[in-house]
């Protein structure tokens, strides 16, 4: 499985930001997933669901919301974030059916992500990219260390005692 991004901001109204060829956009199934819906799902309940409603909620800092209804076309600054996820289980018999069932399980994760993304947007908006970076790298220790795992990559970047998330103690 490979998940590919490109941000633009637009509406999402670009047709083939990833410069498909015709076989790739022949097969490509396009879904829209508005941030503000209120779809719940099976993987909706497994990935978690905030229990903020963007059509109530409105950024302090930057005066950014309520998505209501047809907020796309009238929202301004915007970004789209374009997925092309691609899943091949090469296994016959069960494979099709693994394959939607972790297509369904991204869509939901992306749905909550982004949906968080927007609905925390008061605590990080206006951080500089480097202190973003560092809110990323903390929060990707505390995770791999719950889970038991070295950090992806390299692991000298960050000590539990560098930590400001506290290092086992503290919540990913």
């Amino acid at each position: 499985m490979t998940v590919e991004t490109i941000r633009k901001a637009d509406n999402g109204c670009s047709e083939n930001v990833h410069d498909l060829r015709k076989q790739q956009l022949a097969a490509r199934q396009v879904e829209i997933i508005d941030i503000a819906s209120a779809v719940s799902d099976y993987w909706s309940y497994i990935v978690g669901r905030s229990t903020e409603d963007l059509s109530n909620f409105k950024s302090a800092r930057t005066g950014r919301g309520l998505l209501l209804n047809g907020w796309k076309d009238h929202c301004s600054p915007i970004m789209t974030a374009y997925k092309l996820v691609t899943i091949d289980v090469p296994y016959w018999g069960f494979g099709g059916k693994l394959e939607q069932a972790l297509m369904a399980g991204e869509r939901a994760l992306f749905l909550e992500s982004h949906r968080n993304c927007f609905s925390w947007i008061d605590e990080w908006f206006g951080l500089m990219t480097e202190m973003m970076r560092e809110l990323e790298r903390e929060s990707d220790y505390s995770l791999n260390n719950k889970l038991g795992q070295p950090c992806s990559t390299e692991r000298s970047w960050i000590t539990p005692e560098e930590s400001s998330l506290g290092g086992e103690e503290s919540m990913a």
